[in-house]
C-alpha cells in the first residue's frame, strides 16, 4: 500500500474555552488533491494551521510520507496563506527571488514566472499590485522550493474567472508531476473540478469524506430545484423536501422525486417563473450535510 503524503490521526485543538478540533483523522495520497472544506467556524482553518506547523496541537500525529514532520516537511512543503504581509519597499521580481533564495532545492525561476503569469508586473513594487496579481505572486512563492506537498488556502479568492482557470491548470499540472495538493476554497465548483477527495466538517468533526464522486453518488440521488431570491421563505413551510437559501439569494430544494416536488410546488401557488432544475453538486452536499451554505 502507498505511504500516503500526508495522515493525520486522530488530531486534536484546544484553545482556552474552545474545542477546535475534535479528533479527526485522514490520509491524502500522493499525486491528489484534497479539499478541506467547511462552514465559518468548522474547524478547517485550525485544522490546516496546525498540520502546517503554525500552530501547536493539543494531541494527535502528523506525519509526512509516513513519519513525524521535521526537517524534511520544512523543505518540502509550499505554503499560500489566505493573507500575507509583504517584505516592503521590493518589486514583484525581488520579492520572488528572496523566497527562492531561502531554500537550497528551489523552483525554476523563469518557470515559476511563466507558470504564475507574473511576466508584466515583474518590476512593480509588491504593494501596487492588485488583489488578484498578489495572489500569482503568492502561489509563485509557494512554489519557489518546488514543494512535494502545497498548501492552497483559498487561493483564488480575488481572482476573475479567466484567472480562476488558469490557476485550476497549474493545480492540475501540479497533480500530473505527482505532487499533492491540500486545498480550502468557497467555491464549490472548483472543490468539484480539482479535488479528488474532500472532507467536510462541521463544529470540529469531519462529518462526511471520500472521493468526490463517491460521495456524490451516495447522497445526492436527486435533482436541486432551483427557484429566484425574491419567493418568501415562509412559502415553503409545509414542503416535504428541504430546501436551503443560497449565498446569491435564490431557494434551493434538494429532492429526489422531482415531479412530486413541482406539483407540491404548483399545489402550494408558487411561482415557477425563472426556475432551473439541475442535477445536485457539491453544493448541495454540502448543504444537506451542514444545513449551510459555504460562505455562511
Amino acid at each position: 500500500m502507498e505511504t500516503p503524503t500526508l495522515e493525520v490521526r486522530n488530531l486534536v485543538k484546544h484553545y482556552a474555552d474552545v474545542e477546535a478540533v475534535k479528533g479527526i483523522s485522514f490520509a491524502i495520497r500522493p499525486g491528489t488533491c484534497f479539499g478541506l472544506l467547511g462552514p465559518n467556524g468548522a474547524g478547517k482553518t485550525t485544522t490546516i494551521e496546525v498540520v502546517e506547523g503554525i500552530l501547536p496541537e493539543t494531541s494527535g500525529e502528523i506525519l509526512y510520507k509516513g513519519t513525524p514532520r521535521g526537517e524534511s516537511f520544512t523543505r518540502e512543503a509550499g505554503i499560500q496563506l489566505q493573507n500575507t504581509e509583504l517584505p516592503m519597499y521590493l518589486t514583484v521580481e525581488e520579492t520572488l527571488d528572496t523566497f527562492r533564495n531561502l531554500y537550497t532545492r528551489r523552483a525554476g525561476r523563469e518557470a515559476l514566472i511563466a507558470a504564475c503569469r507574473l511576466e508584466e508586473i515583474l518590476k512593480r513594487d509588491n504593494r501596487k499590485i492588485s488583489g488578484g496579481q498578489k495572489q500569482r505572486l503568492l502561489l509563485a512563492m509557494a512554489l519557489a522550493n518546488d514543494p512535494d506537498l502545497i498548501f492552497l488556502d483559498e487561493p483564488t479568492t480575488g481572482l476573475d474567472p479567466q484567472a480562476r482557470r488558469h490557476l485550476w491548470e497549474i493545480v492540475d499540472t501540479l497533480k500530473k508531476e505527482g505532487k499533492t495538493v491540500v486545498l480550502t476554497t468557497h467555491y464549490m465548483d472548483e472543490a468539484q473540478t480539482l479535488c479528488d477527495e474532500i472532507a467536510i466538517m462541521d463544529h470540529g468533526r469531519i462529518i462526511a469524506m471520500g472521493e468526490t464522486d463517491a460521495l456524490l453518488a451516495a447522497h445526492c440521488k436527486g435533482s436541486s430545484i432551483l427557484l429566484p431570491g425574491t419567493t418568501r421563505e415562509e412559502s415553503f413551510a409545509a414542503l416535504s423536501t428541504p430546501w436551503f437559501r443560497l449565498p446569491d439569494g435564490r431557494i434551493s430544494i434538494q429532492t429526489e422525486d422531482t415531479n412530486r416536488s413541482l406539483n407540491e410546488l404548483v399545489a402550494m401557488g408558487i411561482d415557477l417563473s425563472g426556475i432551473v432544475v439541475m442535477p445536485q453538486t457539491l453544493e448541495d452536499l454540502f448543504l444537506k450535510l451542514t444545513g449551510n451554505a459555504l460562505r455562511t
